[in-house]
């Protein structure tokens, strides 16, 4: 008997920490970038993440002018009609939209016109090419705090010209860049290097943000694993963690 009470105590769901019931990073409208296909599948993903105890969910579809040429009204809409369906299927889950924006001059234009889309404390997420050095990205940090905003640039550990030369995370976040990682990439989801990168900033104190960047369902059954990864389970040691105040 005390055999089987043991095997149900093993399989209880795995829960995110108390400093990550707030999820800053996901692409959970459908049909409006590479993330969610569809409004099932948003659904499926929005009940899993809430399973695994998050309270509120800021949601980041791209703006990227190449290849998701998204803007305010096409998230907003998005964003509603999605509202709607989680109330019709009665699912307790507050959900917010604003954008992840890929550094290019479309950005750049927002950002002197001051039409943003943002989050928690005039918050907005960025990111950058993964393998293409940027040139410019302090000026823009400048540019974004003179205009009021919270720069948080996203999985700074997956952009290859950084990780290969860590002293360059150092920089950027003394010009005023705040740090957000995602929390698969401490499981290697995204591959060993990714995952030495991650583990440098998170032993160096630079993170303040966590994210899933969900995309699709996989990405949260691997999230399941992830916050329970030896990494990510040391990050409070070094780190102060900001998504409570979003």
């Amino acid at each position: 008997m005390f055999s089987k009470l043991f095997n149900n105590f093993k399989k209880t769901d795995p829960k995110v920490p108390d400093f990550y019931t707030t999820d800053l990073h996901s692409h959970l409208i459908p049909g409006i970038d590479d993330g969610s296909k569809s409004m099932e599948q948003s659904i499926e993903m929005i009940k899993s993440l809430k399973n695994l105890g998050f309270k509120k969910l800021i949601t980041t579809p791209h703006i990227m002018s190449h290849r998701f040429p998204n803007d305010r009204d096409i998230i907003l809409n998005g964003l509603e009609e999605l509202q709607v369906e989680l109330q019709k299927q009665n699912i307790d889950m507050p959900i917010q939209a604003a954008s992840e924006y890929f550094f290019d001059e479309h950005f750049i234009e927002l950002i002197r016109k001051k039409e943003l889309l943002t989050f928690g404390d005039n918050h907005i997420l960025f990111e950058l090419s993964y393998t293409t050095p940027v040139y410019g990205i302090e000026q823009t940090i400048y540019e974004l705090l003179k205009a009021g905003y919270k720069p948080i640039l996203a999985h700074p550990e997956r952009y290859a010209y950084f990780a290969a030369s860590p002293e360059k995370y150092h920089k950027i976040k003394e010009a005023g860049l705040l740090f957000q990682i995602n929390v698969n990439s401490t499981d290697a989801f995204y591959g060993k290097k990714t995952k030495v990168a991650v583990k440098y900033l998170i032993d160096n104190g630079l993170v303040d943000f966590v994210g899933s960047d969900t995309h699709r369902p996989n990405y949260v059954e691997a999230l399941e694993k992830s916050i329970n990864s030896k990494i990510f389970k040391t990050i409070e040691e070094k780190n102060i963690i900001k998504n409570a105040y979003l």
